[in-house]
């Protein structure tokens, strides 16, 4: 049986996950199912600026995914979730095509929400382990 690994972004965040009890990312097998993140300032709050903010979501995944030795290539499935979704889906479609450029890209369901403490995007994602076969 394949045990869950965790894996977090740094050192200086895991203390908002231990605050939480949540993981960053678990590994399973050669699956890695990353948290929902954030556009988070180092400090924790919400970046103000939207794009940023969107930018900066894309950031921390991007770091989650290193710690566990994947990148933007390696992820099959994303979930987004938006405050407002007519009206962020055009930064957001700019963001996110400036991160997958390439084809075959990854599955993607968007979600629209009412809540997200204090933040207006949120992105999560399934994401296959190279080194795992």
């Amino acid at each position: 049986m394949t045990r869950r690994q965790a894996f977090f972004p740094s050192p200086d965040r895991q203390a908002l996950y231990e605050k939480h009890r949540y993981s960053a990312a678990i590994r399973s097998g050669d699956l890695l199912f990353v948290s929902g993140q954030v556009g988070s300032r180092e400090d924790g709050s919400a970046e103000p600026d939207f794009e940023r903010q969107v930018e900066r979501a894309f950031d921390n995944l991007k770091a989650t995914l290193a710690a566990a030795g994947c990148g933007f290539e390696d992820i099959l499935d994303v979930t987004t979730f938006h405050t407002d979704a007519a009206t962020q889906i055009e930064t957001v479609m700019k963001v996110k095509n400036r991160n997958f450029p390439e084809a075959p890209h990854p599955t993607w369901t968007a979600v629209g929400v009412t809540w997200l403490a204090g933040f207006d995007f949120e992105i999560k994602v399934i994401a296959r382990v190279p080194d795992a076969a």
